[in-house]
């Protein structure tokens, strides 16, 4: 016996199939929560909607996080994805937007994927500046017109985005490169 189709009844479903006709969404929930599912060209569009839009008022970004399904038991759309948390505060009501990445280059270095890019939302919320920069430095995703796109956990020079999973575990030697610095150092 096949299970029953889950129901997509969350309002913002709906009010965004409306914007947007002609684009292609995939929605769903699981234990309360509504995600959607969309192109990465059509992320920043939405995000905007969604923070603009009266009917909508998503008025605070909660997180947004960075995914690698590398080896994932479970088809995916792409081996990266990107996930923004927001939230509308008068109505405590939580939404996520996803979107699939798929890279064009080898992942093993930290080469310019052209593939690996998304817009910015540090125009609509500022917040995600911080966000965005831990994501490019972590899994190598860029986002255009961002306003200080630069690592934020490695040095500038690392040789690659550690939250890969194609990246070994015990790294590629980089630590083995600096001098040890002892008590009599200083």
């Amino acid at each position: 016996m096949s299970k029953p189709a889950p129901k997509l009844d969350h309002p913002m479903f709906a009010l965004i199939k409306e914007r947007f006709p002609g684009r292609s969404f995939k929605a769903t929930e699981f234990r309360g929560q509504s995600t959607l599912i969309v192109q990465p060209a059509d992320a920043h569009d939405i995000l905007a909607m969604l923070k603009t839009e009266p009917k909508a008022n998503f008025d605070f970004l909660v997180d947004i996080v960075g995914v690698d399904y590398l080896n994932y038991p479970a088809q995916t759309i792409g081996r990266f994805a990107v996930i923004w948390i927001v939230r509308c505060l008068a109505r405590e009501d939580t939404f996520f937007i996803k979107t699939f990445l798929d890279p064009s280059l080898p992942t093993d270095g930290i080469a310019d994927d052209p593939a690996l890019y998304l817009d910015s939302v540090t125009d609509l919320w500022p917040g995600a500046e911080w966000m965005e920069r831990e994501i490019f430095d972590m899994l190598g995703i860029r986002f255009r017109n961002h306003p200080d796109l630069r690592r934020i956990l490695t040095w500038e020079t690392y040789p690659a985005h550690p939250l890969r999973k194609d990246y070994p575990v015990r790294g590629r030697l980089e630590r083995e490169q600096f001098r040890v610095v002892d008590r009599t150092d200083a």
